[in-house]
């Protein structure tokens, strides 16, 4: 093991042209060495949910294949088990698979709060609620690093959508920003000991995450105590000495060289100290050794993995609704029609560059027919991306006409959600719904499965019998959902985020993902439930919500100023699990205070046998009594008298009990702002928005009359006409002839162009393209086509001579 002052003296030894050179990729997934010195390069790669080491040709979408590997629920999935020993089990996988193909740095979890169900990585993500998408993320962390890969928490910080993520700037008060969308990370960090984080593409309040002193500096490493290296998103460096000062060591992928240069003359004219590039160096030195891959590390037990796969799915399978009983199934339950083409074809993971090649792929359909159901056939029922077949639906509609249960299988298919897209609706296709609506008035009771990552409108849902939430449940998904449904396995999941009943409830509807430069977070705290409850809007189901074949009563609730006690007892036939969650309401919380009615404060999963009785200590979270002061700048424990609510969701309180608090007397962040007072957010004005902010809005709109820079993105081509207006064309059109070939991965991987940067065009080309060509490129689009061609060309013929020349 090397001593800090074993790297410091290897750091020492090198040039300053070797130090700069660790700053950036050699290739695409790798870092460079530094033979001299017997620095080794390490690889990078994704793995969220599972190892995506690309064999070939490399790219960070997911277009290409990569090795097999086994694919674990994503965070979606995960989330709803709320059982952290799970997910370190599934980290520890996670990690052995990594470390067998030594690979020493697993690109996850992903931990961004989900903000608006639309937001096209939701799959990725935990959970609305810091504490749920902290714990869990810590425990996954812990589990990757027991084998010694490093974990990155990502992306830091305020990734809140898709659409013009390189660009967009995430405007959101500073109260927000540390009680939301910083907190899952601060818990991360303090409970998981990740050993690097990945800054995020965005803007946060006017500058780069990844260029973001307040962020990577004073709270990340001063206020949290990290001690671990920043890595850029692929392709999200800026300016890269504003990066390199803020805290960022690592630049992936490769730029050829060109940024290192840029800093070994940063520190020779003086513009930097080269002791802020030596402290980078030491992070990075120090992950080489932490990740050092063994050489007789042990192939991953594959057959084990899958196990733990299905297992993992089991545990996260919600049970949304079970009218009357009819789940599970059992063989007396009838002749099973089986509808859906999810059935047969799963939809078990998301895109982008979380797509992995799995070791196998269980479906509902097959593992239906080893049952001792008496399934009498299978019609797929619509045609996916949402294609009209009236075959099909006619097909699907005798099968039902024939059976005593019908299991219907529904969900997003996979272009609706991928990594650079956001959705543009949350409903489901039109063909699954014209199908739902003619099986339901044949009367005959339906079971619905849903696939997808992330909330959909159910308008049937209380027209169906029963609806299981499958979420993307992995390569184990299909047998898991067939024991669940059959009793085999006893449903324990809760949901992580709320069901909203329409889009239109949801505050951010109005705003998500319209505008062009900025976001605008107007709601503040009010996330999810936080908001829901608060302004008292009906939900389809609310957060923390899950259902079981047994029931479970609480009792004898015990508070203390650390933590609280409860007794939970399963009261029904067949043993089971519940998630109790603690929850902690505020004084006056719901008569006009800028505070939520209720917040999550802890939760712990406990398995019951029938007839059972547990008592279950769950500590309070750190900040369960706070609120962040802006004016300050530090967490505030406000004194009162409390209520502490045991409950199995956010709107299911089970007991109550008081505790008195000390502490200041609230603080009035809110003065005039009634709307943040009341929790309606969804009536935010301007005024009010820029007075909680404190300054002025920044325009939410590009400047359509200025010349487009190196830091523009692709889409503001659009519009401009000449050939600016046809580079547009020729991406949006090749998406959507790709979408319309059925190739919905590559579909979105080319619409993934119109949000880059000029600046990334060479930067992620390997060298293929230099700023000389770059500002040829950018000639053209400023409506000087031929002056521009002229100098492509002749910055192209330059560029080979020189590259024919090394």
């Amino acid at each position: 093991m090397s001593t800090p002052d074993s790297i410091r003296g290897l750091r020492s030894a090198m040039t300053l042209a070797e130090k700069a050179s660790l700053m950036s990729g050699a290739n695409f997934w790798n870092t460079k060495p530094v033979p001299r010195l017997g620095i080794p390069s390490i690889m990078l790669t994704d793995g969220p949910h599972g190892l995506r080491k690309q064999g070939g040709a490399a790219d960070h979408l997911g277009l290409n294949d990569s090795l097999p590997a086994t694919c674990f629920p994503p965070a979606v999935a995960l989330a709803t088990s709320w059982d952290a020993s799970l997910l370190a089990r599934v980290g520890a996988a996670l990690g052995s698979e990594a470390a067998a193909e030594r690979v020493s740095v697993l690109l996850g979890p992903g931990l961004n709060i989900k903000r608006n169900p639309l937001a096209g990585r939701n799959f990725e993500y935990f959970s609305e609620d810091p504490l749920v998408a902290g714990r869990l993320a810590a425990a996954l962390i812990r589990g990757i690093q027991s084998r010694g890969v490093a974990a990155s928490a990502k992306h830091f910080a305020v990734n809140s959508q898709e659409t013009h993520r390189m660009s967009i700037d995430e405007i959101v008060d500073e109260r927000a920003l540390h009680e939301i969308y910083l907190e899952g990370f601060r818990i991360a960090v303090a409970e998981g000991d990740p050993w690097t984080v990945m800054s995020s593409y965005n803007r946060v309040n006017g500058t780069y995450a990844n260029e973001n002193v307040s962020l990577l500096r004073d709270v990340l490493r001063t206020s949290w105590g990290f001690d671990g290296l920043v890595v850029t998103d692929w392709g999200g460096n800026n300016d890269r000495v504003a990066g390199l000062v803020a805290g960022n060591a690592l630049e992936m992928p490769s730029t050829d060289g060109v940024t290192d240069r840029v800093i070994i003359a940063a520190v020779e004219s003086g513009t930097i100290d080269e002791s802020v590039l030596d402290d980078r160096v030491e992070e990075m030195l120090r992950l080489i050794e932490r990740t050092a891959p063994s050489p007789d590390a042990p192939a991953a037990d594959l057959d084990a993995h899958h196990d733990l796969a299905v297992e993992a799915a089991e545990n996260s399978l919600v049970l949304l609704r079970n009218e009357n009983g009819i789940l599970p199934l059992a063989p007396e339950s009838g002749r099973i029609a089986v509808i859906g083409d999810f059935a047969a074809v799963p939809r078990y993971q998301g895109s982008g560059s979380s797509l992995v090649n799995p070791t196998r792929a269980e479906t509902a359909l097959d593992a239906l027919r080893a049952s001792a159901l008496d399934v009498i056939g299978y019609e797929p029922g619509f045609a996916r991306r949402d294609r009209p077949s009236a075959r099909r639906l006619r097909r699907a509609l005798r099968l039902a006409a024939r059976a005593d249960r019908v299991l219907l299988f529904l969900g997003l298919d996979e272009s609706a959600e991928a990594e650079a897209v956001d959705r543009t609706h949350m409903r489901l296709a039109a063909n699954q719904l014209q199908l739902t609506r003619e099986l339901i008035a044949l009367n005959v009771p339906i079971v619905v499965v849903l696939a997808g990552g992330a909330p959909v409108e159910l308008p049937f849902a209380d027209e169906v019998d029963a609806i299981l939430n499958s979420s993307l449940a992995g390569q184990g998904g299909g047998r898991a959902v067939v024991r669940v449904l059959t009793g085999q396995v006893n449903p324990s999941g809760k949901l992580a985020e709320s069901y909203p009943l329409r889009y239109a409830d949801v505050p951010s509807s109005a705003t998500f993902g319209r505008t062009e430069a900025t976001s605008e977070h107007r709601e503040s705290i009010y996330v999810g439930y936080r908001y829901f409850d608060k302004a008292g809007v009906s939900v389809r189901y609310p957060f923390g919500h899950g259902l079981s074949y047994t029931t479970f009563a609480y009792s004898d609730l015990i508070v203390g100023p650390a933590a609280a006690d409860i007794t939970v007892t399963n009261t029904g036939e067949v043993a089971g699990s519940e998630v109790v969650q603690l929850y902690i309401e505020a004084p006056d919380a719901a008569d006009e205070r800028f505070r939520a009615i209720r917040e999550l404060r802890g939760f712990a999963k406990v398995a019951l046998r029938p007839g059972e009785s547990k008592t279950v200590h769950i500590e309070y979270a750190e900040h369960a009594f706070d609120i962040y002061d802006p004016v300050s700048g530090a967490w505030r424990t406000i004194g009162g008298e409390y209520t502490v609510l045991a409950a199995a969701s956010s709107r299911d309180i089970r007991l109550r009990a008081s505790i008195r608090v000390e502490g200041q007397g609230d603080l009035d962040l809110a003065s005039g702002l009634e709307h943040y007072r009341s929790g309606h957010v969804d009536r935010v004005t301007d005024d009010e928005f820029q007075t909680l902010l404190g300054r002025e809005l920044p325009p939410a709109t590009w400047q359509s009359n200025r010349p487009l820079t190196r830091d523009d993105i692709v889409a503001q081509t659009k519009g401009r006409g000449g050939f600016a207006s046809v580079l547009y064309s020729v991406i949006d059109r090749s998406s959507d002839v790709l979408m319309l070939l059925g190739r919905p991965h590559a579909a979105n991987n080319t619409r993934f162009a119109l949000d880059l940067p000029f600046r990334s065009i060479a930067r992620m080309s390997g060298g293929a393209v230099n700023d000389a060509m770059l500002d040829a490129l950018l000639v053209m689009v400023n409506g000087r086509f031929w002056r521009g061609a002229r100098q492509l060309f002749a910055a192209w013929r330059a560029h080979r001579r020189a590259r024919l020349s090394e």
